[in-house]
């Protein structure tokens, strides 16, 4: 009489029959896993190797000593720049760049994409597409560069529009006021395009019957744009919104940096340029290395809980 086996062997045995079916698919389509080494290789020695350095965070780092050798000091360098006396100042600045990007830059690549998909003529549509889609290949030195030119108070263009309608030229690129403007505008004009071209793709995916069914019961373009293109793209705007929101302290270092100056650097000094003056300019690395984690640790708790949260809201996240 055969008697039944212990309930902790047979999940042994499932497990170990898992496993081996999971090497024999692996051994059938070896070729294709071969394509990933290069980006998990890229990953180990970019990514993560580098994260043997962030113990230098709670070290008196020293050259001379290494890594190892320097002194171990723990958390001193992280309350030494909570209790800074530009600690507010530079959270804030970091947050309300991050914020005003965010909220200002994300819906336009979504309305753009939108507007673009009612286009009739292929022609034209191709023809913006290619227009708003070339500023992201300036590099952010040229860009900075043209803001330069176009709003010089001497012989930029914006300035002499001002003065031929008896206007007093503006010093835009050192004044604190016109930073954070300066810097979303900006970004708008050179990412829209490029972000404009999943959401497009987004659309080219939903199904056409959709469309004819609201047609023949009389829905208006807007009503069709509402009721069909807008549900139908919905997770990618959420997977977009839950990296965004997880990014949203790591504001783009190159063009804040380049835009600084002494006349604005109380609202462009903001966590990144902070880190590469006190890092770089001063040699404070264990200091450096402490901000810069911790600005990290923000990120990845935001991230987390904005996707736990789409996850339960929407059922769409990242994972």
């Amino acid at each position: 009489m055969r008697t039944a086996e212990p309930e902790v062997l047979q999940q042994t045995k499932g497990s170990s029959g898992r496993g081996n079916r999971t090497w024999v698919k692996i051994r059938q389509n070896y070729e294709l896993y071969l394509f990933l080494l290069p980006a998990v290789a890229i990953y180990l020695v970019f990514r993560y190797y580098p994260m043997y350095g962030v113990q230098i965070a709670f070290k008196d780092f020293r050259a001379s000593k290494g890594i190892w050798g320097s002194e171990w000091v723990g958390f001193e360098h992280f309350i030494r720049f909570f209790e800074a006396y530009n600690f507010w100042p530079i959270m804030e600045n970091t947050i309300l760049l991050s914020v005003y990007s965010l909220v200002f830059s994300f819906p336009v690549p979504i309305i753009v994409a939108l507007m673009l998909n009612q286009m009739i003529g292929k022609r034209y549509k191709k023809f913006v597409q290619t227009v708003i889609y070339a500023p992201h290949f300036i590099s952010t030195v040229v860009l900075v560069g043209m803001l330069g030119v176009f709003l010089s108070p001497n012989s930029g263009i914006v300035n002499h529009v001002i003065t031929f309608f008896g206007g007093e030229p503006v010093l835009f690129m050192a004044s604190e006021s016109w930073f954070r403007p300066l810097y979303v505008l900006s970004g708008i004009w050179q990412e829209t395009g490029f972000a404009t071209i999943i959401y497009l793709a987004a659309l080219a995916g939903v199904n056409p019957e959709l469309h004819e069914a609201a047609v023949m019961d009389g829905a208006s373009k807007w009503k069709r744009v509402k009721h069909v293109d807008i549900p139908s793209i919905l997770p990618t705007i959420i997977i977009l919104m839950v990296l965004a929101l997880g990014n949203i302290m790591s504001v783009g270092f190159e063009k804040a940096y380049l835009m600084q100056s002494d006349l604005n650097y109380a609202a462009s000094n903001i966590i990144p340029t902070y880190v590469y003056e006190l890092g770089i300019q001063k040699a404070q690395y264990s200091f450096s290395a402490a901000i810069g984690l911790f600005n990290a640790i923000i990120n990845v708790v935001l991230l987390i809980t904005v996707n736990r949260v789409a996850r339960r809201l929407t059922e769409t996240s990242l994972w």
